[in-house]
């Protein structure tokens, strides 16, 4: 067996990143583990205020964690020099929620997409650099007229292309993508979503796909992590997730997802009741609580452990924890 088969990609252990307010500690991430092998999708997925974003930009280097570990192929990144640390970078990269604020409005497409080789001196002139970035146009669907336009000449869509093509300029092995198709239309959605998975096969990519938005998770994930205030509350596998939702917040995430059927017509929708928790500070116990219809005493007494429910799926629940099943006996 091949060895990258076996080493993941990507793996956190306990990561944590906190960020000092004036209030005490704003707990954006906060003890997350997480294996992505190789060839892999794992979708993160969470309401906005999650953490779902930070956990992407921590993962990737854009923020330093303030505990645990982020290991690429095995490799802690807080213990490489500075020069490995520069060229493991060139082997991560990232596609912005925001095709248009990523871009810089003053650089044509052309010299947008050749930025991250001339800051990384990969080709060896000019004539090299622009062979690539045709060939980065060509791969990612973009005419080449248009390789002298500027993005506010372009639409969404297009802008969203230059973002991924800047991605794949140094070869990576690992994207995280960041909400990459939330401000784009559904029809753009679709291209863009499909684009993403055709390179995945092409080039044997790895992603983290962070998202608010189920629908699309399930078309492009492997495998799922739940997020609910910085807190991993249930991870598993596309099918898993959508065909044994465990955790409460899961299910009503769930349950939220619209379908286009006649017999949903009638469907009653149970809506989350309380208040959403403080992630600054926050007290012992599950960050669901607040709003949990099955909470109970044990939810409040510390942190809850995740517990395998199947082989490859876990959640962090106490109705599913070893002494909750032997109560029941």
């Amino acid at each position: 067996m091949n060895q990258h088969d076996t080493v993941p990609v990507i793996e956190t252990v306990d990561l944590k990143k906190y960020y000092k307010v004036r209030k005490g500690f704003l707990h954006a991430v906060d003890g997350v583990n997480l294996r992505i092998l190789q060839g892999q999708t794992l979708g993160v997925v969470g309401e906005s205020g999650c953490g779902k974003s930070t956990l992407g930009r921590t993962v990737i280097g854009l923020h330093e964690p303030t505990e645990g570990k982020v290991l690429f192929r095995g490799r802690d990144m807080a213990s490489l020099t500075r020069k490995q640390n520069r060229q493991l970078h060139t082997r991560m990269s990232m596609i912005f929620q925001d095709p248009y604020s990523s871009l810089n409005p003053r650089m044509c497409v052309a010299d947008l997409i050749a930025d991250p080789m001339v800051i990384n001196h990969t080709c060896s002139n000019r004539q090299e650099r622009y062979k690539r970035v045709a060939e980065l146009m060509d791969t990612v669907g973009l005419a080449k007229r248009i390789a002298g336009a500027y993005p506010h000449e372009l639409d969404g869509g297009r802008r969203q292309r230059i973002g991924i093509a800047r991605a794949l300029a140094l070869d990576p092995d690992f994207i995280v993508c960041d909400e990459p198709v939330s401000a784009l239309d559904v029809s753009i959605q679709a291209q863009i979503l499909n684009l993403l998975m055709d390179l995945q096969d092409e080039m044997g990519l790895t992603y983290m796909f962070v998202t608010h938005d189920l629908g699309v998770v399930k078309h492009i994930s492997t495998n799922i992590m739940v997020t609910y205030l910085g807190k991993c509350v249930e991870l598993g596998t596309s099918d898993q997730i959508f065909e044994n939702p465990c955790h409460p917040y899961t299910k009503a995430l769930l349950a939220a997802l619209p379908e286009p059927t006649l017999e949903a017509r009638n469907r009653q929708f149970e809506l989350l009741k309380g208040e959403i928790g403080n992630p600054i500070n926050p007290k012992p116990g599950c960050r669901f609580a607040s709003r949990c219809p099955n909470c109970t005493e044990a939810c409040l007494k510390g942190d809850i452990p995740e517990h395998e429910v199947e082989p490859g799926h876990k959640v962090s629940c106490v109705l599913f924890a070893p002494q909750s099943n032997e109560e029941t006996l």
